[in-house]
């Protein structure tokens, strides 16, 4: 029992080190890529080395760290910010990151499934325009995008150049009008065989899956997405206020 307790509590230690080593990896905490050596770490966290070894370990297992004798750990991947401050295409918010482009898979004009039309508002037998996009920032895979658009706004990007442009910027030049609010969703999914293929990654890899509605500044829906990011490539990043006085803060 008392060993049992011990492996426990060396477990939970490990990640709480790991989570705070983890924030360091991701915002570039750490010069030149290299982690401290575990017997510097074993005194800033006042922890044993086994401990920072296994807290290193969740990391690797991560894809975030590399681990290799003589070299030390370093760093193995950059995770990009995604800010929820904002409603932003993709291109926007990562525009210091690197380049965005976008593959269009497909596209066309189909009948919409009832939980789509129902979120968009629309009566029966209209139709929408259906957009499946690989998004990739500096030629590295991202997101599988796949967007159901009202035909008003979703028709004329069939002549818009997808590659190169967020679809947030080209319906509001579309609509002659800014986006208002949007409904987000975030919850995290394991990539299908299909998914997983599209994107390179490992099937199962955790994927941050993002659902959201989009509306025009009168109100409107018009855009609803289910965006299926690479886990170990973005971070979600916001800010959070707590106003009971100001409820539209």
């Amino acid at each position: 029992m008392e060993l049992a307790d011990a492996r426990r509590r060396r477990a939970d230690r490990a990640r709480q080190v790991a989570d705070l080593l983890r924030r360091e990896v991701v915002h570039g905490g750490f010069g030149g890529g290299h982690l401290p050596l575990e017997s510097a770490l074993a005194r800033e966290f006042g922890t044993s080395r086994n401990t920072i070894r296994d807290a290193l370990d969740l990391l690797r297992d991560e894809g975030l760290i590399e681990r290799c004798p003589g070299v030390g750990t370093t760093v193995a991947a950059e995770k990009y910010p995604h800010g929820l401050h904002r409603l932003l295409g993709l291109a926007e918010t990562l525009r210091e990151h690197g380049e965005v482009t976008n593959e269009v898979r497909a596209m066309g004009l189909i009948p919409p499934p009832a939980a789509v039309r129902g979120r968009l508002g629309l009566p029966p037998g209209e139709s929408v325009v259906y957009v499946e996009r690989l998004r990739r920032l500096n030629g590295l895979p991202l997101s599988l995008d796949l967007t159901y658009l009202v035909r008003e706004v979703g028709e004329p990007l069939f002549d818009a150049d997808l590659v190169h442009n967020d679809v947030f910027v080209l319906l509001e030049r579309i609509a002659g009008q800014p986006l208002g609010v949007a409904e987000l969703t975030i919850e995290a999914v394991n990539a299908d065989p299909h998914t997983a293929a599209v994107l390179d990654a490992p099937r199962g890899a955790a994927l941050l899956m993002v659902e959201r509605l989009t509306h025009l500044s009168d109100g409107r829906p018009v855009d609803l997405e289910f965006v299926r990011f690479r886990g170990d490539r973005l971070t979600m990043r916001g800010h959070l206020w707590r106003n009971t006085d100001d409820p539209g803060q």
